[in-house]
């Protein structure tokens, strides 16, 4: 029997709830799907405002708990064969791609990962350049075009 495939889903906190509505839709498909630690938090309490699982804006002491969240998200990127990046719009922004996301693109990319992108990447993301220089294959919202 062979492996299934996995993908590790890379998305902005504010975007958690498309993605674990994605990763509902990517195992359908057949794959096997990680996502990060907070999207089983808030899929278990409900609570997908991300502001509120944001404890190091109000107590700079609890940084710790992001270097936690984005260092175990690194191991996953590594441990998969995939990556999707979930860029919904956030500020009025089309396919917004943050700092944390662009990290773990980055990684995915330097470990040989095919680095997907759901939707099209504004050129008025800073980003812009880099994830295309990525080779990130660009979905335009169709999971369907996902090859492992």
């Amino acid at each position: 029997m062979t492996k299934k495939k996995t993908i590790c889903i890379c998305s902005s906190a504010n975007f958690y709830k498309h993605a674990n509505n994605v990763a509902n839709e990517l195992k359908k498909l057949g794959f096997s799907v990680t996502v990060p630690i907070t999207v089983k938090r808030m899929k278990k309490s409900g609570n997908f405002n991300a502001v509120d699982y944001r404890t190091w804006h109000k107590d700079p002491t609890t940084y710790k708990r992001k270097t936690y969240l984005m260092m175990n998200h690194f191991d996953k990127v590594t441990s998969s064969d995939a990556i999707l990046v979930i860029n919904d719009e956030k500020n009025g922004i089309a396919g917004y791609i943050g700092a944390n996301v662009l990290m773990e693109m980055g990684l995915g990319f330097y470990l040989k990962k095919s680095v997907y992108v759901l939707n099209n990447v504004s050129k008025q993301m800073p980003v812009y350049e880099e994830v295309r220089a990525m080779n990130s294959i660009i979905l335009n919202g169709d999971l369907s075009k996902i090859k492992l």
